[in-house]
């Protein structure tokens, strides 16, 4: 098969590779639309430590069953699916307490680093376990379903911020997580959803999606704004989605006395915390890694409209031409969200 290959950093080529070999409990899917996730990006250069070469990256996807595995259970060759990219055990103690993207050795498919690599879905086909499949609903595009992975990481993030009806939100940050963070927070009834970003095209979008304000934090005092729209109390809850010291700061300003911020940006390996603001004020931190049983509720909200994918997808490109679409991404080209790349289509 032909696969997006990582061979070095800031290195990738269409190379063949061998197809994948269908194990007992697991199918192959042939890759119909794969997402460029910001973190293969930052994989490219190396700069996370997660994607060390060789591998074929991508996590975020949707195709059809090609082959099925002897005790893969109900799935069928021809069936439409997606897949959740974190593997469990299944036996450890957070598995077994339900806390299954806490596995004591959970892998993530497309990561490469010291504890393991497993190949992802920048590829023909894939082999993955049976148990992390999911059928797609009627009518939901391939484009659409690819989606889900980045949508179940904010549902995820949300789901563990402690919310009440009418409460006011930011979320700083307003790439592809921020962005369905934004559709999530008001799906669960926000009163209002502020949006922070230095990229005004993004805060365009998220406007288009939902936030009532968007701040751009290169032009605006955001704390400021927050406070003087909340009658100078500050936000009841913060969704940081960079991960970085300047917005994970920046989101602990923008809180109210007792307010919460939920951390799921990790861009970068550490970031300073203004320990002072979190202590006088009594704010509550959660951290928040991808996701644990969204899956099912994020394609019924992709299949119900109730999240736009649309604004999001800026291009469906052959996976051939993946190294270009990458440069372009790593460059930040203006206009670029969210690029998908598919094995089945053709070049212009």
């Amino acid at each position: 098969m032909k696969a997006l290959v990582l061979v070095a950093y800031n290195r990738l080529e269409y190379l063949e590779v061998p197809d994948p070999a269908v194990g007992p409990e697991e199918v192959v899917i042939r890759v119909e639309a794969c997402g460029i996730c910001g973190s293969d990006v930052h994989g490219l250069d190396g700069s996370t430590g997660r994607r060390i070469p060789p591998v074929i990256m991508g996590h975020e996807a949707a195709g059809v069953v090609e082959e099925v595995g002897r005790d893969a259970g109900r799935w069928r060759a021809g069936d439409r699916v997606a897949f959740d990219p974190t593997i469990s055990c299944g036996a450890c103690h957070f598995c077994r307490q339900g806390l299954t993207n806490l596995c004591d050795t959970r892998r993530v498919l497309g990561v490469s680093c010291e504890e393991y690599r497993r190949d992802g879905a920048f590829a023909e086909f894939i082999a993955v376990p049976s148990q992390v499949v999911h059928a797609l609903p009627e009518g939901l595009s391939f484009a659409e379903a690819a989606l889900a992975e980045p949508l179940s990481v904010a549902v995820h993030a949300v789901n563990l911020t402690p919310l009440a009806r009418d409460d006011t939100a930011v979320v700083v940050g307003a790439g592809v997580i921020g962005l369905m963070a934004v559709q999530a927070l008001r799906g669960r009834g926000c009163g209002r959803v502020i949006a922070v970003d230095v990229d005004e095209d993004r805060l365009a979008l998220a406007r288009r999606v939902g936030a009532d304000v968007a701040l751009n934090s290169e032009t605006e005092q955001v704390a400021g704004v927050v406070c003087d729209v909340t009658e100078g109390r500050g936000a009841d809850v913060a969704i940081e989605a960079v991960g970085v010291s300047e917005t994970v700061g920046l989101a602990a300003r923008c809180l109210r006395k007792g307010g919460a911020l939920t951390l799921v940006g990790n861009v970068s390996p550490t970031a300073e915390l203004p320990l002072q603001t979190v202590v006088t004020r009594e704010l509550s931190l959660t951290g928040s890694y991808v996701s644990r049983g969204e899956w099912p509720a994020c394609l019924d909200m992709l299949a119900r409209g109730v999240v736009q994918t649309a604004p999001l997808i800026s291009a469906v490109v052959p996976l051939a031409e993946g190294a270009e679409w990458f440069r372009r991404l790593q460059s930040r080209e203006r206009g670029l969200v969210k690029v998908l790349l598919s094995p089945q289509a053709r070049g212009s």
